[in-house]
């Protein structure tokens, strides 16, 4: 399997920032690690080996990025709005800086054709998964969300703003009119999927709340809700990744 690791500095965020593909051509797919996670963890978690089949293929290659949760949502130094403000400078590096390379190099590795992404994540990476698809969702034909919360109440309780609420898809998708971005939902292929095990309580709460949103805007998305065996963690992930993208592919 073809791997380079990448280390730039963003201009965003004024800091180098690391991330690390994995396959030579095929479907570009970005991962977000979970709460606090680096771009290796996805890697160390097995995920990488668990779709090694599809990426020696040449069916998928994925591009696992960093997080700065330390600095935005899970700082214990900054206020809400400062949180949240660091938080939309890592939104900008993401969308101007990282998203452009992928589309660029995918479509060289994939013989002139522009691409889509498939962006997917677990935990907190599906909440990310999830907020840049719904925000953004030029760049995605494709989400996978496992395991995820679809609004900012987890990490700022009933506190709202501009930026909070651009960022909470349960917020704002509520009254969303734009045809352009609900056409985009439309013809994407949304999957979220939770279990109903130990520490899934809340990520139960907010995919049932995300079903009955997305049903109302008339959206069409799978969602599935795995046994009450299916625990909040890295061995279930595995399973259910799998599962999805062989499906996508």
């Amino acid at each position: 399997m073809r791997t380079s690791y990448h280390k730039e500095y963003s201009h965003n965020l004024h800091r180098e920032m690391e991330y690390k593909i994995y396959g030579h051509a095929g479907k570009p797919m970005l991962v977000f690690p979970t709460s606090l996670g680096r771009f290796y963890q996805y890697e160390d978690s097995g995920m990488i080996q668990t779709l090694s089949e599809f990426i020696e293929a040449g069916k998928l290659q994925i591009w696992a990025c960093d997080s700065i949760d330390e600095e935005t949502f899970f700082s214990a130094h900054w206020n809400h709005e400062d949180k949240v403000q660091r938080h939309e400078q890592y939104d900008k590096y993401i969308t101007q800086e990282l998203i452009p390379g992928i589309l660029h190099q995918s479509k060289w590795n994939n013989g002139g054709s522009d691409q889509r992404i498939l962006i997917s994540g677990c935990s907190m990476g599906a909440y990310y998964s999830a907020s840049f698809f719904f925000r953004y969702p030029q760049y995605f034909d494709t989400l996978i969300a496992l395991s995820g919360v679809y609004s900012t109440y987890y990490f700022f309780g009933d506190y709202m703003s501009d930026n909070v609420y651009l960022n909470s898809p349960l917020h704002y998708l509520p009254g969303l009119q734009d045809d352009y971005y609900l056409q985009q939902y439309r013809n994407s292929n949304i999957i979220i999927c939770v279990g109903q095990g130990d520490y899934e309580d809340e990520m139960l709460h907010e995919t049932r709340l995300l079903q009955e949103l997305l049903q109302r805007k008339k959206i069409p998305a799978r969602f599935d809700y795995w046994g009450h065996d299916v625990n909040h963690d890295w061995p279930w992930w595995n399973k259910q990744i799998h599962y999805y993208v062989s499906g996508c592919l």
